[in-house]
């Protein structure tokens, strides 16, 4: 089972193209100035079933999406439901862009196997003392937009370039 708040069917804020976001419920972190303070709590949300999640999110997705942004909460505490649901995702629709916003460093996840189905992930926690509202898809400036693929390989982050986000879907 994973828990879930809220599903955003065009996104265009949440990693680059239209995507279809996923609000994942529960943070242990409670950063001051949270984008989402409603996510923190547990105990909230709407459980269900992986394979049924993954395909409420693929049944959002048109020929203009790009992909699928996973954001919360903190995705990564849910870690063994948010395997099953990238690892349904990737096998139904292997294209499909999968961004994960979280508050954990690369560093401190870089061996979760679901890493291998994640295309960028946004890391750090949010700090509100580095708040940039300039940044492209992130919050702070302690947070990095990173290529997952390349930096799996080279055991190192590998950061995505902003001119990257410019490409149109």
């Amino acid at each position: 089972m994973i828990k879930y708040s809220d599903i955003v069917g065009e996104s265009m804020v949440d990693g680059t193209g239209i995507r279809v976001t996923a609000f994942l419920q529960g943070c242990p972190r409670s950063c001051e100035g949270c984008h989402n303070p409603t996510l923190q709590p547990l105990e909230g949300g709407m459980e269900i079933e992986e394979k049924d999640f993954a395909m409420l999110l693929l049944n959002k997705i048109t020929p203009l999406h790009k992909g699928i942004t996973f954001s919360g909460g903190e995705p990564f505490i849910q870690g063994e439901a948010l395997y099953k649901v990238l690892r349904y995702i990737k096998k139904e629709n292997p294209h499909l862009d999968i961004w994960v916003y979280t508050g954990f460093t690369f560093e401190e996840i870089q061996e979760l196997p679901l890493l291998k189905f994640v295309d960028v992930l946004v890391d750090g926690p949010f700090i509100i003392e580095k708040k940039d509202l300039a940044l492209p898809f992130r919050g702070s400036s302690n947070q990095r937009i990173i290529d997952v693929g390349p930096s799996l390989k080279e055991g190192k982050v590998v950061e995505a370039y902003e001119e990257c986000f410019a490409s149109p879907r």
